[in-house]
């Protein structure tokens, strides 16, 4: 069975209908049959919450956060192992902390993560990246 770790960037996609959003609503459309199992790191929940809560509004967050909570998503949280494979990422890349746990959480799951990050470029793992949003300048 597919497995898929969704970054926080594919979280917000979905949640602002960025580009990519229908990618997002498709795996997990999948997982609520059991064709894929979808998975999310803990950090994420907090990245959710505190970027919408800076965006918009404390409410608009708390929102946010319940929302993916009940999206059909198996949410990963701190352990040894994963807290070791963490440190390990975050010592041979140049990487966020966040970023760091989100990539250990797809290595530890057989995920494949699924983002718009950048940073996550040269990690070897199994990534499906989204598309970008539209740069808005204009030529």
């Amino acid at each position: 069975m597919q497995r898929y770790l969704l970054d926080t960037s594919a979280l917000l996609a979905l949640r602002d209908d960025e580009p990519g959003a229908d990618r997002v609503a498709e795996i997990l459309q999948r997982a609520t049959t059991d064709a894929v199992r979808c998975y999310g790191c803990f950090v994420s929940l907090m990245e959710v919450h505190y970027r919408v809560w800076r965006d918009e509004s404390e409410s608009a967050a708390r929102l946010a956060y319940q929302q993916c909570l009940s999206l059909p998503i198996e949410w990963v949280h701190e352990s040894e192992p994963l807290l070791i494979r963490a440190a390990e990422i975050k010592a041979q890349q140049q990487m966020s902390l966040a970023d760091a746990w989100i990539a250990a959480c797809a290595v530890e799951m057989g995920a494949i993560l699924l983002h718009k990050d950048p940073e996550f470029k040269p990690l070897r793992l199994a990534q499906e990246v989204l598309p970008l949003k539209p740069s808005s300048s204009s030529t």
